[in-house]
C-alpha cells in the first residue's frame, strides 16, 4: 500500500484511469505507481517504460501479473 506523509500534496480523483488494468510488456499510460493486482507489489514507472512482466515475487497462485494505476505522478506544463 503506497504510504504517504502530507494529504495536502495529494489529490483524490475519480478518473476512469485508476480502474484500467494493464498487461505486463505494454507502456505505462502514466508516470506513477503502479500497483500489481494479484499480490499488491508496487513499483514507480515513467510514463512510456514498459510494465515489467515478472519483476517482483509473484505467486502464480495469485493468477496473472496485472497492473493498476495506484497514484498518478502530475506533470507541471513547463
Amino acid at each position: 500500500m503506497a504510504i504517504y506523509k502530507d494529504p495536502a500534496n495529494l489529490h483524490k480523483s475519480n478518473d476512469l484511469q485508476f480502474d484500467a488494468v494493464h498487461d505486463p510488456g505494454v507502456a505505462a499510460p502514466h508516470a506513477g505507481i503502479y500497483r500489481c493486482v494479484g499480490c499488491g507489489y508496487e513499483i514507480g514507472m515513467q510514463r512510456g517504460h514498459i510494465l515489467p512482466s515478472q519483476s517482483h515475487p509473484h505467486n502464480a497462485s495469485l493468477g496473472k501479473i496485472k497492473w493498476k494505476l495506484l497514484v498518478f505522478a502530475q506533470q507541471k506544463d513547463s
